[in-house]
């Protein structure tokens, strides 16, 4: 006889129930279902409308800057403007040192003032060599190559004059930040005017025979 084995005696289900508990499982699986499509399309909401507000609650409409990027583009802008400034203050600086050197040149003479009175006293003497009284010689050898250095040296005063001008004036073209200047600067270029002003001077007195006058031939006498 073979031997059973012992079963745990179960309730009986009753049909109602069995059909309550299934419709109470499908009332909780649709507010489930509810609950997880209302949070989807809360999430999909926020992620449509800006994150960014301002205080009084307006959507913030400012765009994201990369910070490295605008770092990078100030740091060539500047480098940019410092590299002009440093060039205007080195063209300003050279022009000061310009109008000095052609003030001296203008008070010392240059080779171009000394060839220009060569080429007049020999024009001179081409002129008087089939005669000529002693004054016309004076006038011609003398006089007209004495004129022509005093004139060559007046043109490198008077641009030396106005270099320097221009050094000193230039700033005003623009704001002491856009066009520096040093002091030192300035110091040349009001010595390179100092030098022009005085090679100006000298040449026009010595062109007008103001400072040192040309010789006199002397007077025929009525015997001779």
């Amino acid at each position: 006889m073979n031997p059973t084995t012992p079963t745990t005696p179960t309730a009986p289900v009753a049909e109602g129930d069995g059909e309550k508990t299934t419709a109470k499982k499908a009332v909780t699986d649709t507010a489930e279902d509810k609950d997880t499509a209302a949070r989807f399309d809360e999430a999909r909401t926020e992620s449509a409308e800006p994150t960014d507000r301002d205080a009084d609650g307006s959507a913030d409409t400012d765009t994201d800057v990369d910070p490295a990027a605008t770092e990078q583009d100030f740091d060539l802008d500047l480098d940019d403007d410092e590299s002009g400034k440093e060039s205007a203050g080195l063209g300003t600086a050279a022009a000061a040192v310009v109008s000095v050197g052609l003030g001296i040149v203008a008070l010392t003479g240059a080779w171009s003032g000394r060839v220009v009175a060569e080429r007049e006293t020999l024009l001179g003497q081409i002129k008087t060599s089939s005669g000529g009284s002693a004054a016309q010689q004076i006038s011609e050898i003398y006089g007209n190559a004495w004129h022509s250095t005093a004139l060559v040296n007046g043109l490198f005063a008077l641009v030396a004059l106005l270099v320097g001008i221009y050094v000193l004036v230039r700033p005003a073209f623009g704001t002491p930040s856009t066009h520096p200047q040093a002091g030192w600067v300035r110091a040349v270029a009001m010595g390179g005017i100092a030098l022009g002003v005085i090679g100006v001077l000298i040449s026009v007195g010595m062109y007008f025979d103001l400072i040192v006058a040309l010789p006199t031939a002397p007077a025929a006498t009525a015997g001779s």
